[in-house]
């Protein structure tokens, strides 16, 4: 058992005065925020959580209300929002817009949010730098960082500062071009490879790891290595959570999807009807009606 959260100490801004009282002692606690040791917990405990994609306030308060335990300010938003074809040209000041709006429209989820290419390579003191502005101008709560075990000094760094990191290995869409397209990885001898990973971010102070495109039984043994939670995307059904592209199991996004994706809805067709159907109004002069009128 966890010990309870107890209130701000310092206070928590100008809801402060309006925060309510307490619930009464007979009311389940469920927790105001989700914590990196929830998620420790869940894995101790045999339970699983999710995880989704958000880049703006309102997909953000969905999901939150929907209960999803974590909110990733993916660097996706590169394809997902502002229409490159990788997630490599996105940055830092970009994903710092994203990451105040997912965090204004979140209350309970733990909100993490992707280092994006080039702001942590070269060196610790520059993924501190990246990951301070992401937390301070950002206002997320963790940071997840694409690469193996070569990142452990890099990540011991980060959590040494005070910077929750979540870890990514597998296929890192980052490393694309060196890895020669989208491709499943840890198959056969790189299977070791992609568990000795693992093990070395987790002790290097990863408080999880995140596995994409891996094999169902790799993802199962990494899981089994280490004692920090994981989760897959295209990594089976062993891992302790589970994220995905929002708009992938929105149905949004159309065209070949990968076979990791299962489309939850078909909101791009509630959207495409809406929008025609609106239209159709506006040409024919039956919107607006007298009672949209002043």
């Amino acid at each position: 058992m966890t010990s309870a959260e107890i209130p701000a100490p310092y206070g928590t801004g100008a809801r402060d005065a309006d925060a309510g009282a307490a619930p009464a002692a007979s009311q389940p606690r469920t927790p105001a925020r989700i914590r990196t040791h929830h998620l420790q917990q869940a894995k101790n405990d045999g339970r699983r959580f999710a995880m989704l994609t958000a880049y703006d306030q309102y997909a953000a308060e969905i999901f939150d209300d929907a209960g999803i335990e974590v909110l990733l300010v993916g660097d996706s938003a590169a394809n997902n929002v502002l229409g490159y074809t990788t997630t490599l040209p996105i940055t830092v000041d970009e994903m710092i817009i994203f990451s105040r709006a997912v965090i204004n429209g979140a209350t309970r989820a733990l909100v993490v949010c992707d280092l994006p290419f080039g702001s942590y390579e070269i060196s610790p003191a520059q993924a501190i730098e990246s990951s301070v502005r992401l937390m301070k101008e950002g206002g997320v709560h963790a940071v997840k960082m694409e690469g193996g075990r070569h990142y452990a000094d890099t990540i011991r760094a980060l959590t040494t500062a005070g910077i929750p990191v979540m870890a990514h290995i597998g296929f890192t869409p980052q490393s694309e071009h060196a890895l020669g397209g989208y491709r499943v990885q840890g198959r056969g001898d790189a299977a070791q490879e992609l568990i000795d990973d693992a093990v070395a971010l987790a002790e290097a102070g990863a408080f999880c790891v995140l596995m994409e495109m891996v094999p169902a039984e790799v993802a199962a043994a990494v899981d089994r290595a280490v004692r920090v939670p994981t989760i897959g995307i295209g990594a089976g059904n062993s891992t302790t959570g589970q994220v995905l592209v929002w708009q992938d199991m929105a149905g949004v996004r159309t065209g070949r999807q990968p076979k990791f994706v299962k489309q939850f809805a078909d909101v791009r067709s509630v959207l495409a009807a809406a929008a025609t159907t609106y239209g159709e109004e506006v040409r024919n002069g039956t919107f607006p009606g007298p009672e949209h009128s002043f």
